[in-house]
């Protein structure tokens, strides 16, 4: 099996990277991104359009309504489930990428569980995690209450300590599939990110989050969050306008690009290269090179 992940942060030029290099050497795309599985959420996620999606073979995008919750846990099987070869993955969502090329020992989801534990006192939930799992407890802060209670929820439902579940993401051991980074100068991606939220609205994302809302079923908790979309359902409710909306989304999605940026530098199998114009002419190479040598 022969994969090589592009990966970087938002309005990078990733996809852009990778759907001309599938195109050269006859690749498949796989999509790594935690809201182009929802089906309707197109713009805003900055889905492939109609006519990429013709032009090369994608897979893990439109999975799910937009009325459901969708887990990494669901993710990584449905990626291991693919079959595709050669193959490119795309996006952006760190967890899901990690899941899915190292294969992560991912605990289940007990909501009912978790709904109870939220309702005691954090002293004392802290407490239990260090008699039930002291290796768990020495890495988690004595007050991060999701993080404490996601530990129990896991030690409850699964009757196994939360630490077996592998090395996690402290780890980076060799895998077979080869990541090529882009990187940006900093201001200049501020810019990149600016021009394209408003191209965004300008192809109809206001109209799109309406028809979402009044879907049956609406939007999901996770769906709701989406960058652009939490802003403009808070705007399309009254509580900004579509200016105040429009920055807000400007500002959290370079917000959200420097942690990306943080998360991909954190991996030292990337093989970055740094971006001064054209993502395509830059980039392809790499990504051609690391096919070479997969």
């Amino acid at each position: 099996m022969t994969r090589v992940a592009v990966v970087g942060p938002t309005a990078s030029g990733k996809s852009a990277v990778a759907l001309h290099v599938a195109e050269q050497i006859g690749a498949e795309l796989i999509s790594v991104d935690s809201m182009q599985v929802y089906r309707g959420m197109d713009i805003g996620t900055a889905k492939p359009t109609p006519a990429e999606q013709a032009r090369v073979r994608h897979h893990l995008i439109d999975l799910v309504d937009p009325s459901a919750e969708f887990t990494v846990a669901q993710f990584q099987t449905a990626y291991r489930a693919l079959d595709g070869d050669p193959a490119i993955l795309v996006g952006g969502t760190g967890l899901y990428h990690r899941a899915v090329i190292d294969d992560l020992d991912l605990p289940g989801e007990w909501p009912a569980l978790r709904a109870e534990l939220m309702t005691q006192p954090l002293d004392q939930l802290y407490a239990r995690l260090e008699a039930l799992d002291p290796a768990a407890a020495a890495k988690i802060e004595p007050t991060n209450q999701r993080r404490i209670v996601r530990a129990l929820e896991v030690i409850d439902g699964s009757g196994r300590p939360f630490s077996s579940f592998g090395p996690g993401l402290d780890a980076y051991p060799p895998n077979p599939i080869v990541q090529v980074g882009l990187r940006w100068d900093r201001a200049v991606l501020a810019d990149r990110i600016e021009q394209r939220v408003h191209q965004m609205l300008a192809d109809g994302l206001v109209a799109e989050v309406e028809g979402l809302l009044a879907a049956p079923g609406g939007l999901s908790r996770t769906a709701a969050q989406a960058l652009g979309y939490k802003e403009l359902i808070g705007h399309l409710g009254g509580a900004t306008t579509l200016a105040e909306a429009t920055e807000q989304i400007v500002v959290r999605t370079r917000q959200f690009a420097v942690r990306q940026l943080r998360w991909f530098q954190r991996d030292p199998r990337v093989r970055w290269v740094d971006v001064a114009a054209d993502p395509v002419a830059e980039v392809a190479p790499a990504v051609l090179e690391a096919f070479d040598t997969a």
